[in-house]
């Protein structure tokens, strides 16, 4: 069966909406990027694939950048959402492919943008996890597309 249970994508859905807030500063929210870890098996990998250059984190690797950039004032007012999302579930592995927006204002100027995320799941004992995160962010030669 591809399409899991009710209960497995509700767990999905929520797992992914804690993944994207885990970012967000906007109105005075405390972005909660350490908790990132608990959302990953041991393992997880995270991979930025913008342009030509692809980086490859571990996730703990990853949250201090991010941490750093959203609590020292560089980045505020930042929210990023997922806007779409399709998903996958195959006995205990899933896959989630998610369209996104994010804005903000980088130091001191306005961002906006969007992308795509492919995330890929795995039932543990304690529930779903990811095991990995690769995305992309529309560029000059890449454009997102407008549907899943």
């Amino acid at each position: 069966m591809l399409d899991g249970t009710a209960e497995d994508r509700a767990q999905i859905d929520a797992l992914v909406a804690r993944f994207f807030a885990a970012f967000t500063n906007r109105g005075g929210a405390v972005p909660d990027v350490e908790g990132l870890a608990g959302l990953f098996i041991a393992g997880g990998v995270i991979v930025k694939a913008v342009g030509s250059d692809t980086e490859v984190y571990s996730v703990r690797d990853f949250i201090a950048p991010r941490l750093r950039l959203l609590t020292d004032g560089t980045l505020t007012d930042f929210r990023e959402a997922e806007t779409q999302a399709r998903t996958q579930i195959a006995g205990n592995v899933a896959q989630r492919v998610s369209l996104y927006e994010k804005s903000g204002v980088m130091a001191g100027a306005r961002i906006e943008g969007k992308g795509i995320k492919v995330l890929q799941l795995v039932r543990t004992a304690a529930g779903w996890r990811l095991s990995a995160v690769a995305w992309d962010d529309a560029r000059e030669g890449f454009a997102v597309p407008p549907r899943l």
